[in-house]
């Protein structure tokens, strides 16, 4: 069973640029790898920046209005900014099961359970990447976005749920690659939750989400996306 007071929970209350992030969870999911440091769930937010995957398509940065960075994660092109709240999860899987779709698909259930506790039903949709529910005008949109990347079996990345962003900052790139459905948000939806509410309820669940990793899951991941 794992012990909760091994992991740092860090919250920030200012938005961190993403290239110091991206530093910082690097340095760290080395450092884990060593034995040099412990685990870390770190809930932030960024400044408007756009991110691009190993697979992203300059095509698809249609109004590069932001800071476009090379994230060094899979995937395509991601939008962060503020009132998106970002979970980097820094986890040891040698002391856990090693089941990396397992993993994935631990961390997209704790996302769609802690969405559920704001009254947002929300589901994984095969053969497309991220967390989807459905939209203020009635069709599915992304309210999510979910996926890690794995170094000698220490995870980095993470998830980014739409809690209150300016949702036109989503048409400067084709998100993930995916034309035909939109993104909405808690706030698109009639919800009003802040960071701190969100990190409480998603804090709430992580011993749940944690007893997962002691067993493989072996229900299949479908999302491939870092944020």
């Amino acid at each position: 069973m794992t012990d909760l007071s091994t992991i740092e929970i860090r919250r920030e209350a200012e938005p961190v640029p993403y290239r110091e992030a991206l530093e910082a969870m690097t340095v760290r999911n080395a450092a884990i790898a060593e034995g040099s440091a412990g685990d870390l769930l770190w809930l932030l937010e960024h400044p408007p920046v756009y991110t691009a995957g190993t697979s992203a398509d300059r095509a698809e940065l249609l109004d590069p209005r932001f800071e476009v960075v090379e994230a060094g994660r899979g995937g395509r092109y991601t939008y962060h900014g503020p009132g998106q709240r970002i979970g980097y999860v820094l986890l040891d899987l040698r002391s856990r099961a090693r089941d990396v779709r397992g993993f994935v698909h631990a961390v997209e259930g704790w996302v769609i359970d802690t969405l559920g506790d704001f009254g947002v039903p929300a589901w994984r949709a095969q053969g497309r990447i991220g967390i989807w529910c459905q939209g203020a005008d009635g069709r599915e949109a992304k309210i999510g976005a979910i996926g890690v990347r794995i170094r000698r079996w220490v995870t980095m990345h993470g998830f980014s749920v739409n809690l209150s962003p300016d949702l036109a900052h989503f048409g400067g790139i084709v998100p993930c690659g995916i034309e035909e459905f939109g993104v909405t948000s808690l706030k698109d939806l009639g919800k009003d939750v802040s960071s701190a509410q969100w990190d409480e309820a998603l804090l709430a669940r992580f011993p749940a989400f944690l007893a997962q990793l002691d067993v493989a899951c072996p229900a299949p991941a479908v999302s491939q996306e870092t944020p």
